[in-house]
């Protein structure tokens, strides 16, 4: 019974911050292979349905990701029963990263399956092991209940096709994103409240930091082994991969330079770091949303520079970014309450950029893309590093 009892699982609470365990990393490579899936598949169907798929599968991922990532912040990864129950979750998640591709085809079902399964199993296993008077345990009940609706939604939409199927697949990715803003309140269960959720902040935005070192790692593998497949190393290859690698570099700079360490900062010192952590997670979805479509662009633009521009690629190569800026913004307004004008300016530049692409070629929107990244990189860097360096995140002007 010790072996199994809750007080065992959960994370020591020192005054000490938690750190990121072996556990988590290793977790995070199914992830890897997932967001992998997800940039093959965009681009090998650059359509309008073929990017809502894979937005809709997207949110599958990411709240796979984040909701296993709530629990480790709560209870200790390397305690024996949660080490199994991940290494459980991992190989579960690594069938449904694998079927992505054919999702919304012959696989639906297994992906759906495998998705319900890693989700209410994994919210099963906590409730199991805590005591009815944890004070965690009314909130993993509501949860629990909210994730066995969407269950039978994504299942519904296993055994479906086409429209019904998408539409069934939102409607559970709604029931999974939505119901923590109004603290998963259920008929007779009541809600919960971001103060009760005692998360170790530190911990939570070094995972999202972790997300999207593995986001932009990905989208350098997928560089290299596209420069590696092409047939003819010529000058408009080689730059293009320049371009790519410029560009990559220069969102790394705009969310790392100093942000990332202000929202630990933020989020560690707020009176409410649940609803900031809740804050982070909403918002890291579309920040690396615009990764993932820019692996997409920087494969077209390696693999067609002189191409001629089409919507779809249009729409990938300024998309992109354009959501890389978004995600962005939204996250710096939590850290220090005002949207960066850098972001506006370079969000203005690349809505003035879409008009213009389709006069000229895949090569040159790519490169203008970098740019307006590396400018907006630049200006954020140096307007945060003039700043009073005593002023805390989340009370800061930014410039």
């Amino acid at each position: 019974m010790n072996f199994l009892a809750s007080a065992t699982l959960l994370r020591r609470r020192d005054g000490h911050e938690a750190r990121v365990t072996y556990v988590e990393l290793f977790f995070d490579l199914v992830y890897v292979f997932a967001v992998t899936q997800l940039s093959h598949s965009l681009l090998h169907d650059l359509t309008l349905m073929g990017a809502v798929h894979t937005l809709v599968l997207w949110f599958a991922v990411w709240l796979g990701w984040q909701y296993t990532c709530w629990v480790t912040n709560w209870f200790d990864p390397d305690a024996i029963p949660m080490r199994i129950m991940l290494f459980a979750v991992m190989l579960v998640g690594l069938i449904a990263a694998a079927v992505l591709p054919g999702a919304f085809g012959d696989n639906g079902l297994i992906f759906a399956v495998c998705y319900a399964l890693l989700q209410v199993g994994r919210t099963a296993f906590i409730v199991l092991h805590l005591g009815p008077n944890h004070p965690l345990a009314d909130n993993f009940r509501r949860m629990l209940g909210w994730l066995g609706i969407s269950a039978v939604f994504w299942i519904a939409g296993g055994l479906a096709s086409g429209e019904a199927r998408l539409a069934l697949w939102i409607l559970a990715v709604a029931c999974e994103y939505i119901s923590p803003m109004f603290g998963f309140r259920l008929p007779g269960m009541g809600r919960s409240y971001t103060s009760d959720w005692t998360i170790e902040g530190g911990h939570l935005a070094e995972r999202c930091q972790l997300f999207v070192i593995v986001a932009l790692g990905e989208t350098l593998l997928i560089t290299g082994a596209t420069l590696g497949e092409h047939p003819h190393w010529d000058a408009p290859t080689l730059i293009a991969l320049l371009v790519a690698f410029l560009g990559t570099a220069a969102m790394w700079w705009v969310y790392f330079d100093t942000s990332s360490k202000d929202g630990s900062k933020a989020i560690v010192h707020s009176s409410d770091p649940g609803r900031i952590g809740a804050y982070f997670h909403y918002v890291h979805v579309i920040l690396i949303a615009g990764v993932i479509v820019s692996a997409v662009a920087n494969e077209l633009v390696i693999l067609h520079p002189d191409g001629r521009i089409a919507t779809p690629a249009a729409a990938a190569l300024i998309g992109g970014p354009a959501l890389y800026l978004l995600g962005n913004g939204i996250y710096k307004t939590v850290v220090y309450a005002r949207f960066p004008l850098s972001h506006g300016v370079g969000l203005v530049l690349l809505a003035a950029l879409a008009p213009v692409s389709y006069v000229t070629d895949n090569l040159m929107v790519g490169g203008l893309t970098t740019l307006i990244m590396m400018l907006v990189a630049v200006w954020e860097s140096v307007s945060r590093r003039r700043l009073n360096s005593g002023a805390r995140p989340g009370r800061a002007e930014t410039r």
